[in-house]
């Protein structure tokens, strides 16, 4: 058994990604399973929600888990052994209004990780996706006018 080491991640922030993946690969030599489950939504109207805040959420709801997989993977096939799956949401397969950027984000996720599933058969990974129904998050009530505030984690 390994004693257990906290390391802190943004998922949103790609750039460090890599770092805190070589720090795990360092620290315990693989990873058998890999769960990808952050998420971030916000909920208004498409005209209402800027583009800045949607590349936020397409960056923590999909360029983070496929940049940590990615980072992950190589000692995966190498091992030719591993896991690793998706928490993501019903609404990666279904989209519900005022939740565009959301839907988006999720449904791209489904898109790579059917796909990363048919490629790593070979291998003997195991790749799974899990779509809840909706689920309570923690929720900072936004102010007037400040979307920003209004992000679920």
């Amino acid at each position: 058994t390994y004693a257990p080491k906290l390391i802190l991640l943004d998922i949103s922030d790609i750039s460090c990604i890599q770092d805190v993946a070589k720090e795990i690969l360092n620290c315990y030599g693989c990873v058998d399973i890999l769960i990808n489950n952050a998420s971030m939504k916000v909920k208004g109207a498409v005209q209402s929600i800027s583009l800045e805040l949607d590349k936020k959420i397409m960056d923590a709801n999909y360029f983070g888990p496929i940049t940590l997989t990615k980072a992950i993977l190589p000692n995966m096939i190498s091992r030719r052994t591993g896991q690793i799956v998706l928490i993501n949401s019903i609404q990666g397969k279904i989209g519900i209004p005022f939740r565009a950027a959301y839907a988006a984000s999720k449904h791209a996720a489904v898109g790579f990780f059917d796909c990363l599933r048919a490629e790593m058969e070979e291998f003997d990974i195991s790749v799974s996706t899990v779509n809840p129904t909706f689920i309570c998050s923690y929720h900072r009530l936004p102010a007037p006018g400040n979307w920003e505030a209004s992000i679920w984690k």
